[in-house]
């Protein structure tokens, strides 16, 4: 073929058109699979960070929206014998160092938390990544399980509160409760429906 712009313009948009397909396809063969494991990651959190239930959590989830925002958080009522004994409350903040971080909390019928699991991030490795480790560790004032946001100051202690930001990625700490700060106003407007 001679070179001319028509034919560089022709083969560009066949190769373009091709790729385009491939992708489509690709997508469309592992929507399905990526979906799957998303939820099967979601069950798991829901069961690791609540207390023991009897029920479906998750066929049970309804959502609900934090006071003053507009944005709805998925809560996994957890019950037993009918009863609410806590749930599980996927959460975010959109403060984190490399964007949106997405969690899932825990929570007993009290309000103290149970648990959480970090379901997505882009945080820094080594540094705001480590938020999963660091926020149960029994060291110094990290360790948020067993707290309850309604009676302690969920916030870093460099802002005045009761928590230890993670060394070199104070944005993340703060997004991290930020988040759990959001899921447990409306874990409150879920006790209170009760």
């Amino acid at each position: 073929m001679k070179s001319s712009l028509v034919n560089m313009v022709l083969s560009l948009g066949t190769v373009t058109i091709v790729a385009a397909a491939l992708l489509a396809g690709v997508y469309s063969v592992t929507e399905e699979p990526i979906e799957a494991a998303k939820l099967s990651k979601q069950v798991e959190a829901v069961k690791a960070v609540t207390p023991a239930f009897d029920n479906d959590p998750v066929s049970e989830a309804v959502e609900l929206t934090p006071s003053g925002e507009s944005v709805a958080l998925k809560v996994f009522p957890a019950r037993k014998e009918g009863k609410l004994v806590g749930a599980a409350i996927e959460s975010y903040s959109s403060a984190g160092f490399s964007g949106d971080i997405r969690l899932i909390y825990g929570f007993d019928a009290e309000g103290n938390i149970t648990g959480f699991a970090v379901m997505e991030h882009a945080e820094t490795p080594g540094l705001g990544a480590k938020m999963d480790e660091w926020f149960r560790s029994p060291e110094g004032h990290r360790n948020v399980i067993g707290l309850n946001p309604a009676t302690s100051n969920l916030t870093v202690s460099k802002d005045g509160g009761d928590v230890d930001a993670i060394t070199a990625a104070t944005i993340t700490s703060r997004a991290f409760l930020d988040a759990l700060n959001r899921a447990h106003d409306v874990f409150a407007q879920l006790s209170a429906q009760q």
